[in-house]
């Protein structure tokens, strides 16, 4: 279905706040965080053993804390909170441990070394051009702040058609601190000229809204929908949802 603004409608607390802005978590929250990121650490998994001859998916998979058997990723682990900088730096710790030498095990990364398709694999959990596109007929404004690197977000945001209703990014690349960290945010903030306070915050992860609490945001929207169960988030978030996609109510006909 075409986005029109009259065959939608806002959850009531986004109604009753009436944000200026809403920033959202990317991974876990607009799209599928074990369909992406699952995917990624298996197969990097398969490049490096075949490049080391070693057996290197077991420590790897532990020290990111990824169970291979089940794809449960810890919600305060690597693979879920990690900008890829880090994420890198703690697999060459592996490929040493391994028995490599810090040149092989640069070697060996460099060439097992790759991106998840920021398109083929970004699985959107809801109709995001209807969520993004009723928030803004209500007057609220878009942004993302992402665990993410740059280049990859804007591909999604690309593929995904939404680049031109997304006024505000902040990632991981951009060299300011990172989640729980209240900079991503009060960027966003200062840049689109919105006070944090008429902001809200959504995210999966615990750290999305301990970010939103550190920048003083007016609400915190936790979703069920990635790495994080419902404890996890309880004590961070003013609202807990099963995913974005209950922010948008579709209006039936009479």
């Amino acid at each position: 279905m075409e986005f029109s603004a009259n065959h939608y409608t806002l959850h009531p607390a986004l109604t009753d706040f009436a944000p200026a802005l809403v920033i959202f978590d990317k991974d876990g929250t607009l799209i599928d965080f074990k369909r992406m990121w699952g995917h990624w650490i298996l197969e990097l998994a398969r490049r490096l053993e075949t490049e080391t001859g070693q057996p290197i998916a077991a420590p790897l998979f532990k020290a990111m804390a990824f169970d291979a058997n089940t794809k449960i990723m810890d919600p305060a682990g690597p693979l879920s909170i990690a900008p890829q900088a880090e994420q890198r730096h703690l697999i060459l710790a592996v490929l040493q441990q391994s028995g490599l030498s810090a040149a092989q095990s640069e070697t060996a990364l460099t060439a097992a070394w790759y991106l998840p398709d920021p398109v083929k694999l970004a699985h959107p959990l809801a109709d995001l051009t209807a969520l993004f596109g009723t928030l803004r007929h209500n007057g609220a404004k878009i942004g993302i702040a992402t665990a993410d690197d740059r280049a990859p977000t804007l591909a999604t945001l690309k593929g995904l058609g939404l680049s031109a209703m997304v006024d505000g990014l902040a990632c991981a690349d951009d060299g300011r601190p990172i989640k729980p960290a209240p900079d991503m945010i009060l960027n966003i903030c200062r840049t689109l000229d919105i006070a944090p306070a008429k902001t809200i915050m959504v995210g999966d992860n615990a750290d999305d809204l301990r970010m939103g609490r550190a920048a003083g945001v007016g609400l915190t929207i936790g979703m069920l929908s990635g790495v994080s169960a419902r404890a996890d988030l309880t004590p961070f978030a003013d609202i807990i949802l099963g995913s974005v996609a209950e922010l948008l109510v579709e209006q039936r006909p009479n």
